[in-house]
């Protein structure tokens, strides 16, 4: 491997691995507006303090942005359990950005408390915890003897002792296994024998030994936490790919985030040398892959739910297309898949940096729409009913979002800062040097 103070070496010879791998100091600039951007929408929300219906709004817009950016912590730890197992040059260029996204972990930690403090407030089997007290509520039509009769059978899951220990257990795994990731991949680098056949085989069989098991266990486990915390707004809903959805989801949302991270970063050194179009262009057929498995998981939700008609399950549709709702549906299927599909549809496109900053940030925007539509409709008072007009508290769902993923970014970017950007002891960053051939 090459090592210079320029970044090629010829017309076609391999580029010369930049002398200076640290993050440029413009992230300090991005983390800075990151910081303004979450005190101003924070004091903003701060306005729905004020009312009964703003306070219901502010937990329930708290639990979107939160479960935004928990999509990219996990995402990242899954993507970056993956490719240890596949390798490949996409995922090596693409790791530091994906540790970073990583090591946000504890702060998510943090940010779930509200939740866990409040959870009666968003949840029937917060609210009423046991078998008597979910009697007491529907005999007090507080809730719908379905709700009670459903709660009631879910204990076991669904009660605000069984949700803490999920939570730490959660946590406790990913804590686990993102310490350790992050943590060989500092001791790769600083190994003696770097840049040996023996150094990369003992690293690939270290990473490939956690990585593997891991990527079941946080399957499993990612699909428990997110029935508890957000399948579960609606007790008497039933989904057998809900977690799945959510995996998936996890990697349109991190593929956008990591692309327009690298594209940005490739103003500079060293990702100006080391970020290739051909990588570029893999990472947007990637993205255009998890696009089209959102669109298939969900449609066939809903093909199979709806032909099936039965009343225990089309209610949760019933409740996100009557209304108001049906245009918030519309621009969910507009902004979340045809979109997308369509742009990434296009080489030319998925090769251009310009235009895949536009492609990427706007995919992050469909995210927050498609929360939206999957958690406020749970709620009595805007199932099957949106209405704008007079219901203040729903802006909400755009302060209070942007505050919290605005935070999660600042301490991204503050991880992303800490180490070089190029992992230096893999094979694949040799590659990454190589000259570029037209595919």
């Amino acid at each position: 491997m090459t090592h210079g103070n320029s970044g090629h070496h010829g017309p076609n010879g391999p580029k010369q691995l930049p002398s200076v791998l640290a993050t440029p100091a413009v992230v300090g600039a991005w983390r800075t507006r990151a910081a303004i951007v979450a005190v101003v929408f924070g004091l903003l929300s701060l306005v729905f303090l004020g009312s009964h219906e703003g306070r219901n709004h502010l937990l329930r817009a708290y639990l979107m942005g939160y479960m935004t950016c928990f999509n990219f912590c996990g995402g990242a730890l899954a993507f970056l359990m993956v490719q240890y197992v596949s390798g490949g040059k996409w995922g090596q260029i693409l790791r530091r950005p994906l540790e970073a996204m990583t090591r946000t972990w504890w702060l998510l930690v943090v940010l779930f408390l509200p939740v866990l403090f409040l959870m009666k407030h968003l949840y029937v089997w917060a609210a009423f915890p046991n078998k008597s007290a979910l009697l007491n509520a529907y005999h007090q039509g507080l809730i719908t003897h379905e709700q009670q009769l459903t709660a009631a059978s879910k204990l076991t899951m669904l009660s605000p002792t069984s949700a803490v220990v999920e939570f730490f257990i959660v946590f406790a795994f990913m804590g686990l296994v993102i310490t350790l990731l992050n943590r060989w991949s500092v001791q790769r680098d600083a190994d003696p024998q770097a840049g040996t056949v023996a150094s990369f085989d003992k690293w690939r069989v270290r990473f490939e030994n956690l990585s593997g098991p891991s990527i079941l266990l946080y399957v499993i486990l990612m699909s428990m936490f997110v029935i508890v915390f957000v399948k579960s707004l609606d007790v008497t809903w039933y989904s057998s790919v809900y977690g799945l959805q959510f995996l998936v989801a996890q990697g349109y949302a991190v593929l956008a985030l990591g692309i327009l991270t690298l594209i940005l970063l490739s103003r500079y050194e060293p990702m100006k040398t080391m970020f290739r179009t051909t990588e570029q262009h893999d990472m947007g057929k990637l993205a255009f892959a998890f696009v089209m498995l959102n669109i298939y998981l969900t449609f066939a939700e809903f093909l199979i739910i709806w032909s099936g008609n039965l009343p225990d399950e089309i209610p949760w549709y019933l409740h996100r297309i009557h209304g108001g709702w049906w245009y918030i549906c519309t621009a969910d299927v507009i902004c979340h898949w045809v979109i997308p599909f369509c742009i990434l549809l296009s080489r030319d496109i998925k090769r251009s940096k310009s235009k895949m900053i536009w492609v990427t940030a706007f995919m992050i925007f469909a995210r927050f729409i498609d929360m939206f539509w999957l958690i406020e409709p749970n709620f009595n008072d805007a199932a099957g009913n949106l209405h704008l007009a007079g219901n203040f508290g729903i802006l909400a769902y755009v302060t209070v979002p942007i505050a919290v993923v605005a935070v999660w970014v600042f301490f991204y970017l503050t991880e992303l800062m800490k180490r070089p950007l190029i992992n230096v002891n893999d094979p694949h960053t040799e590659e990454l040097l190589e000259p570029e051939h037209a595919h």
